[in-house]
């Protein structure tokens, strides 16, 4: 016995529906989780203060323009929105002048970015931050499928952009990746010295295989593979770079990254994600950091995310690259040890629920 299609009208109704439950998802995907308020944190004695308008405990504003700043650029969407926050607590918990820092969090246009704002500012009442919209169609063409489907994320390619994004008075930013956090004050790195030349800095290492990085196609042709004659190129992780955004407008080298780009689009010269373009244009040229910045890997591979150990050295900032994230293993109670390290700047209440 065949089944009876419904009335048109009881289809429009249907695809209203639906399109009304796309609508609620998409909106409330940025307020998955309610975040409790984090403690005040207070300028020392020796800060310089670059505070402009100050009427109360929870109106503070510092002048965007101050080279005495200290610029924190991160990016913010959904899915690692509990990592962002535990970043920022950590942040400000660990600097001698919480209140001179001033975070510009980039997130794409098309997560609710008042919901965004709102989040923030609960928990952090007195924060200077801005949010730049980020167009995912600048890159979205230009994204190659990678080893890891999160790798693939347009917001992943902003940190391209920020030369642009961020406003033209801002001459210097620490680039921040969201699953990392900080047991030691921001103002050092801010500090770490760019040289005469140097763009931006970044810890290297140069045990690690490099040319794993670059297709057979790359290192087969002499036009491309001659891109690193004279440079000592060693691998950097971008999760964690000082960047001279001054430099970078005057040497338009988003413009060089995204040439790389569409190269990668016409012949596959790369296999992970946004780093080999960074490493094509900065190899070899980059400032050093010393690696307590950036004890990476914590999140394992890019396939398993199995757990891993501090590496030898002193530790000034934890960042769980990698598959594993700490917050989805200490939610699946299989958390790996060092994760109890990342637990103490997680900012959680409860999660929010739909109700029915």
């Amino acid at each position: 016995m065949s089944k009876t299609k419904p009335p048109h009208h009881q289809q429009f109704l249907l695809l209203l529906l639906l399109l009304f439950l796309l609508i609620v998802t998409a909106t409330n995907a940025a307020t998955k989780y309610k975040f409790k308020e984090a403690p005040q944190f207070y300028n020392s004695q020796n800060c310089p203060n670059i505070i402009i308008n100050q009427q109360g405990d929870e109106d503070h504003l510092i002048n965007t323009c101050s080279a005495e700043a200290i610029h924190v650029a991160m990016t913010l969407d959904a899915p690692y929105l509990r990592g962002s926050m535990a970043a920022i607590h950590s942040v400000l918990q660990h600097s001698s002048c919480p209140q001179n820092v001033l975070f510009h969090f980039v997130s794409s246009d098309k997560d609710a970015n008042n919901l965004l704002h709102e989040t923030i500012s609960h928990s952090f009442p007195s924060l200077s931050f801005q949010i730049y919209p980020f167009d995912d169609t600048a890159v979205s063409g230009l994204i190659s499928t990678s080893i890891r489907s999160a790798l693939d994320c347009p917001l992943n390619y902003a940190r391209n952009y920020l030369a642009n994004l961020l406003p033209p008075c801002v001459h210097k930013v620490v680039y921040l990746d969201s699953d990392l956090v900080l047991v030691d004050d921001i103002s050092k790195l801010a500090a770490t010295p760019l040289g005469d030349h140097a763009v931006l800095a970044a810890p290297e290492y140069c045990n690690a295989n490099f040319t794993s990085y670059f297709t057979p196609t790359f290192w087969s042709n002499p036009t491309l593979s001659l891109t690193f004659s004279g440079r000592n190129a060693c691998y950097f992780n971008t999760g964690v770079m000082v960047i001279d955004l001054e430099r970078w407008r005057k040497g338009d080298y988003t413009r060089k990254i995204v040439e790389w780009m569409e190269l990668q689009k016409r012949m596959r010269i790369y296999e992970l994600g946004s780093l080999p373009p960074f490493l094509l244009v900065f190899a070899g040229n980059i400032a050093p950091v010393d690696h307590r910045w950036n004890q990476h890997g914590l999140g394992g591979d890019n396939y398993r995310g199995l757990c891993r150990d501090l590496h030898p050295g002193p530790v000034s900032l934890l960042h769980w690259s990698g598959k594993g994230k700490p917050w989805v293993r200490l939610d699946a109670n299989r958390p790996c040890p060092l994760d109890a390290l990342w637990a103490p700047y997680d900012l959680l209440q409860t999660p929010f629920l739909l109700e029915s």
